[in-house]
């Protein structure tokens, strides 16, 4: 059975807060996917895991226009950002190179990847409460 947590978040930095405590148990190896509707939170989310393996939140910015950027903290992370990419170009991008290997792989709209990213992965959904709260599900990892 899947950890799942339910969360509520009435604000970015409670969002963010939420993205250190789950970027605090992630290890070398883990795929976070995060997928969701566009400004729901999830780079918002990505800077709070980041800063919580030793990377400066502002070095974190979307990655929409760069598909894939690398940060060096603690583990090496890899934030990729899907949006804009066609699905029938994902082979084209080298994404199984960041995927289960020596650093934690976060990927925003890993919907727009079909079945290339592995099941076994942990899936965390923000959806809109408010405008500025959200209700994040987290499943795969215990918080």
């Amino acid at each position: 059975m899947r950890c799942h947590a339910m969360l509520h978040s009435r604000s970015e930095s409670e969002t963010k807060e939420i993205g250190m405590r789950l970027g605090s148990k992630l290890k070398a190896g883990d795929i976070v996917c995060l997928p969701g509707a566009l400004g729901s939170g999830k780079t918002t989310m990505v800077k709070g895991m980041a800063t919580a393996i030793g990377i400066d939140e502002r070095d974190v910015a979307s990655a929409s226009f760069i598909i894939i950027a690398e940060y060096k903290g603690a583990l090496p992370f890899y934030h990729i950002d899907l949006y804009r990419l066609d699905p029938d170009r994902i082979s084209d991008i080298g994404l199984y190179e960041y995927l289960g290997r020596n650093g934690i792989a976060v990927i925003e709209w890993p919907e727009n990847a079909g079945d290339e990213i592995p099941e076994k992965c942990i899936r965390v959904r923000l959806n809109y409460a408010g405008e500025t709260e959200r209700d994040i599900v987290i499943e795969g990892i215990e918080l």
